[in-house]
């Protein structure tokens, strides 16, 4: 019988309050689908880190009669000797994983050069003698990739060092921004989400101010009072989660698996799996703004 009463008086709210609880359904969807959206390209990113550092290695290339460095000397390849420095000083650093350094001599070089650029009229541009040996250097944690560089850039024989992460850091620089702006954007919705919440809890509270005089005198708790307008802003949290769970659903098959993952097949892309965990993030952020602003105003407000 309680139970019935406080079902009757839940239903009671959302219809006197209707506009302002389709208002806070609208706020709550778009700022959870904001936030879910950032979950789920903070995973996408952690996906194509994973993928993509794994791979990274540095590369260091040596002296040829062709090209010249500070370290070389002129119109000479790199010598035994300094080749056999720059190997040792690559296995004995601690940064280097085991078996990590791999020596690509001129053949080597060339075939690969054959092989990326088949079909292609430079092809036959470069004869074996003009490519350039180099050492492929494997880390064991592609983060720490500093000492590495500075222990061999400034070695004789060593023309350039490059390292694949003055590539890839930009473009995860990039995303990163992406994500975080989408994070505070979907913050600052959230918020306000709250106090729409809290606003509406407020102004049914007023409304109702007489039951709630009379429910104090028959000795009703503060529970009992409280339950309705906790209901009401939970229904309102579920219904605006479910919609921007929907919205997450969509947004991942049609656009990621529908169109980016098959355009794209070289990049790891986020899945169901993915989506469901930001689905639950969703869920348990858009409870939390029902409950929280619901608690706080009620036992302000509700004090008759």
């Amino acid at each position: 019988m309680r139970f019935r009463h406080i079902f009757s008086e839940t239903g009671a709210g959302l219809r006197q309050n209707l506009t302002m609880t389709l208002a806070v359904i609208m706020t709550m969807w778009v700022s959870l689908s904001l936030f879910g959206a950032g979950l789920l390209a903070n995973q996408q990113v952690d996906l194509m880190k994973g993928r993509w550092y794994d791979k990274i290695e540095i590369s260091i290339f040596l002296c040829t009669t062709d090209v010249s460095g500070d370290n070389c000397d002129p119109g000479q390849d790199a010598t035994d000797a300094q080749k056999q420095v720059i190997q040792q000083t690559l296995l004995s650093n601690p940064e280097v994983a085991a078996d990590g350094v791999f020596f690509e001599n001129k053949q080597q070089a060339y075939d690969e050069f054959q092989r990326a650029y088949a079909g292609s009229p430079i092809r036959d541009s470069l004869t074996v003698d003009q490519m350039q040996e180099s050492f492929r250097v494997k880390l064991k944690n592609p983060e720490e990739y500093e000492g590495v560089v500075s222990s061999v850039q400034g070695l004789r024989g060593v023309q350039k060092v490059q390292d694949l992460r003055q590539y890839l850091d930009p473009f995860f620089n990039a995303l990163n921004f992406v994500q975080w702006g989408t994070i505070v954007a979907s913050g600052l919705l959230l918020v306000a989400a709250a106090l729409q919440i809290g606003n509406t809890i407020r102004l049914a509270a007023f409304a109702r101010r007489r039951e709630i005089g009379i429910m104090r005198l028959v000795g009703a708790s503060n529970l009992y009072i409280t339950l309705p307008f906790l209901f009401e802003a939970v229904f309102s949290a579920l219904i605006g989660a479910a919609l921007a769970c929907a919205t997450l659903g969509a947004g991942v098959y049609f656009i990621v698996m529908q169109r980016a993952e098959p355009a794209i097949r070289s990049i790891p892309w986020i899945g169901w799996s993915q989506t469901g965990l930001a689905m639950l993030g969703v869920a348990i952020v858009g409870l939390v703004l029902a409950v929280v602003p619901t608690l706080v105003t009620t036992r302000k407000y509700l004090r008759v």
